[in-house]
């Protein structure tokens, strides 16, 4: 018996720690991807031109430059020198902070290499999953709360209890908010930064709306199939820990297929010409002028930290169920 709280005690520490880590690369760049070349000269960009991928989306992964440089002594006097457009805080609260702002924005400034090629914004990529994203951690952190609940009543009520509050979150979020609608209205937007077809681009909103109301309808499908299942087949329990655990390789595949995506469906009004070609997913590559650099960031550390831990509480629990020594509520 002794023994069995032991080993009880050591399946919820670990999914404890995969639960605090899976949370903390929700928040954490989990892949940066740089660039350089003879234009962008480390003076002015000592990471080149570098960006950092969340799950939520693309951010700037440029630092700044020293303040003693020639660049930055430049960069300096243009945020800050009569005509610039940053905003005054006191007069100005509610405009856009970095409104023409010349400090690095390394995003943006991929976007316009990108361009000429025909590549279109990289914000347009992964259009359903991104926002999306933090209703599925929510269904993965509930699975993983069912999983060290004892079995039996209390399982299906933590696991229940979670997903309605999930589907709740989604409903209100997605739609009782208008957060959809924006969503869509934005990625429309920012396809259209360098190639307008107006056409073309509604039909593409049209299909961010469509397929997120899929995808959403999707996860609560999962949940009634989870709560079904656990409830039905002791052996169910086991994929509590299983789906959550392959985050790393969740998100290598969304990685390296929507860089295909970019890499095969270029505007063929981009001012040169390139044959389709699949970018760089890890290590080091060459486009043109540029090289290109792309590696896992400390949010994919974190990732790991998830499946190693969930994947050894999962062979204990597994021996657990094998040797009839789960615990069961008294």
């Amino acid at each position: 018996m002794q023994a069995q709280t032991q080993q009880n005690r050591l399946i919820n520490a670990l999914t404890l720690v995969a639960l605090a880590a899976m949370i903390g690369a929700f928040f954490a760049p989990i892949w940066w991807v740089s660039l350089t070349a003879p234009n962008y000269p480390k003076d002015a960009f000592p990471d080149g031109i570098r960006i950092h991928f969340h799950f939520d989306g693309v951010q700037n992964g440029c630092s700044a430059v020293g303040a003693s440089t020639r660049m930055g002594q430049e960069t300096m006097q243009a945020d800050m020198g009569p005509d610039s457009e940053r905003y005054n805080p006191i007069l100005d609260a509610k405009k856009d902070v970095n409104k023409n702002a010349a400090g690095l924005d390394c995003v943006h400034e991929m976007n316009t290499i990108n361009h000429y090629v025909g590549m279109f914004p990289i914000a347009t990529g992964a259009p359903v999953e991104k926002p999306l994203a933090k209703f599925f951690f929510g269904f993965f952190a509930v699975m993983l709360l069912g999983f060290i609940t004892p079995e039996g009543k209390r399982r299906i009520l933590v696991l229940s209890g979670g997903f309605v509050a999930v589907a709740a979150w989604v409903f209100v979020d997605q739609f009782a908010l208008g957060h959809l609608d924006n969503h869509v209205k934005n990625y429309m937007a920012e396809a259209a930064t360098f190639f307008n077809e107006p056409a073309r681009i509604q039909i593409w909103g049209d299909n961010v709306a469509l397929y997120s109301k899929i995808m959403m309808a999707g996860l609560m499908a999962a949940m009634v199939i989870v709560v079904a299942g656990v409830a039905r087949f002791p052996k169910f329990s086991l994929l509590l820990p299983l789906v959550p655990g392959l985050l790393p390789l969740y998100f290598l595949i969304e990685y390296a297929g929507w860089l295909w995506f970019f890499g095969h469906n270029m505007h063929p009004w981009g001012a040169f010409t390139v044959k389709p070609f699949m970018p760089t997913v890890f290590g080091e590559g060459k486009v043109a002028q540029f090289s290109t650099y792309s590696y896992p960031y400390w949010g994919y550390g974190l990732l790991v930290v998830v499946f190693v831990c969930l994947t050894l509480a999962l062979l204990l629990r597994r021996r657990q169920m094998r040797d009839g020594t789960e615990k069961t509520p008294g």
